[in-house]
């Protein structure tokens, strides 16, 4: 497998990335390359900063007021180390405005300095406040996505696992899913493709936890059935791309409505890049969102 896989515009952005981004080793410089602000999200009409059992959270309403609505709480990605509410803030305003639903952004406890399982404790938190607040929100507390990117889409499996019952739909945009990396993806897209195995490796060390548990690494959960339907997007060019098609194939053998996505000539990240396949993959996800009863 080549980098040729990559399609020529999608090879520039990897190579710009690559070039300023720093190595695994040190969490504060990785945090200051991951928060160079990127172009501006569209307009939503209401966006508010608050505290949601005690984490901080941004609320985007793309249209106050209206009714039974459906719910996204959202959990950036970043290797569970770096970025917060202002990385993805465009990502949020985007899923917002194109799917109608409220979108609630967490900015959970990071690691090394906070290492599991304080990030999945903050999403349930989240979640349970969400659920609380729906009504006030103009939204039906039974039409709760749970959604996150990279590390957050992990967070986001790890919630659904968590309580099922609370969530009518899981959004996983490139999770990883497995800390013990044994897949073919790792090998064929570990160098060379910005988000390395080596950075991978890494987020997983700085995370902790024991890599077999299911709130760990989902893909070992004993049992999947019961679980709220998933949308999972995925890049070709990823060594996280074998966990997502792997956990979906379980899903799917579980009984869980599972849809899977996976967006060729693109690499980890893509969707918050302006390539074609990221502006298809939000506005996919957006639909899938909006149909969720």
């Amino acid at each position: 497998m080549t980098r040729d896989q990559l399609s020529p515009e999608a090879r520039r952005w990897c190579d710009a990335m690559t070039a300023g981004f720093p190595g695994p080793g040190d969490a504060a410089a990785l945090r200051a390359a991951a928060s160079v602000p990127g172009p501006p999200g569209p307009a939503v009409a209401s966006v508010h900063d608050t505290v949601a059992s005690g984490v901080p959270v941004r609320v985007y309403d793309p249209e106050p007021g209206s009714g039974n609505r459906p719910l996204v709480v959202f959990l950036h990605g970043g290797g569970w180390v770096m970025c917060g509410l202002d990385t993805h803030d465009a990502l949020c305003r985007t899923l917002a405005a194109a799917s109608g639903a409220v979108v609630i952004s967490a900015d959970y406890r990071l690691a090394p300095e906070h290492p599991w399982p304080a990030a999945p404790d903050d999403a349930l938190a989240v979640l349970l406040w969400a659920r609380a607040q729906a009504p006030s929100l103009g939204c039906d507390p039974d039409r709760i996505v749970m959604a996150g990117d990279s590390s957050g889409g992990n967070l986001a499996a790890v919630t659904a696992l968590r309580a099922p019952e609370l969530i009518a739909g899981q959004l996983l945009f490139y999770p990883p899913l497995d800390a013990s990396m044994a897949s073919a993806s790792v090998e064929a897209y570990g160098k060379g493709y910005f988000h390395t195995a080596a950075h991978m490796a890494w987020y997983w060390d700085q995370y902790g936890g024991d890599p077999a548990h299911p709130h760990v690494s989902p893909l070992h959960a004993p049992d999947l059935s019961g679980l709220p339907p998933a949308l999972i997007v995925l890049a070709d060019c990823d060594v996280l791309r074998d966990e997502g098609l792997g956990y979906g194939r379980r899903l799917a053998a579980a009984g869980v409505h599972c849809t899977v996505q996976l967006h060729p000539g693109v690499f980890h990240g893509f969707l918050g890049l302006p390539l074609p396949a990221g502006g298809a993959a939000l506005a996919a996800a957006a639909a899938w969102v909006a149909a969720l009863e």
